[in-house]
């Protein structure tokens, strides 16, 4: 089990570009205990594609099934199977991530019974204890992005979609966050990673999809795209798949 994409397009129309593909044709899978990286610049096609996935809008054309479920048919038991956090944090600027995390633990029917020890595991593994009854509107950025991770997490669902989810910190706060998601992989959840830092790919990624104007142009280890464009370092490959790409079609 795990996520898997087939084909999926979103098309979008712009009064001043007229009807444009915002998704082109899009496949692939993560399956458990794998952390599959989608690689590519802003306006690639990175967040439509992860909320097609998490049922925020609708595929206009394609499929996806996250654990079995098909995001179209059954969009509340995907949700259920999701956690889904990304760089809008989003957070309840008057409650205290004691309080949102208690209450999106309960919204996704969490053991009530377990809440409260849940609550301290994350805190603790996310380091958060010393903010953990302050008031969000008081939190630093990191201390955000810690909060909207554990709500995220809280309910331990099985698949977990990232949205450039370091953008933003600092390199502490990013390196462990790194170690967290690589113990999330030990844990045998499956991992979808957005975003456009190389080094964060080529650090955490079992397996690399390079996207760029909507479609995938690539898609493998580190060293199947090295063996595919003979390129060591990642930001040399991926340039080097997207300009290829962008020769062919001029």
């Amino acid at each position: 089990m795990g996520l898997e994409a087939s084909h999926l397009t979103r098309k979008y129309y712009d009064a001043k570009r007229g009807e444009f593909l915002a998704v082109d044709d899009l496949s692939f899978s993560c399956g458990k205990g794998e952390i599959f990286g989608l690689l590519g610049p802003n306006g690639a096609g990175k967040t439509t594609t992860l909320r097609m996935l998490t049922t925020i809008i609708k595929p206009t054309s394609g499929s996806a099934t996250i654990n079995g479920f098909d995001v179209l048919k059954d969009p509340l038991a995907v949700r259920a199977q999701i956690g889904f956090a990304s760089t809008d944090t989003g957070l309840y600027e008057r409650l205290t991530p004691r309080e949102i995390l208690d209450y999106f633990a309960r919204l996704s029917r969490y053991p009530a019974e377990k809440i409260a020890e849940r609550i301290k595991e994350l805190s603790a593994t996310l380091q958060m204890d010393s903010f953990l009854d302050t008031r969000c509107e008081k939190l630093s950025t990191g201390m955000r992005q810690k909060v909207s991770l554990a709500r995220a997490l809280v309910h331990d669902p099985p698949v977990l979609i990232l949205d450039e989810p370091t953008t933003g910190l600092d390199v502490i706060t990013s390196n462990m966050l790194h170690g967290f998601i690589q113990n999330c992989r030990s844990l045998d959840k499956c991992i979808l990673f957005s975003t456009h830092i190389m080094s964060e790919a080529e650090k955490l990624c079992d397996r690399i999809g390079i996207i760029h104007g909507g479609k995938l142009h690539a898609i493998g280890t580190l060293d199947e795209l090295r063996e595919k464009t003979g390129k060591h370092y990642l930001e040399d490959i991926f340039l080097s798949i997207v300009q290829e790409e962008v020769s062919e079609t001029v």
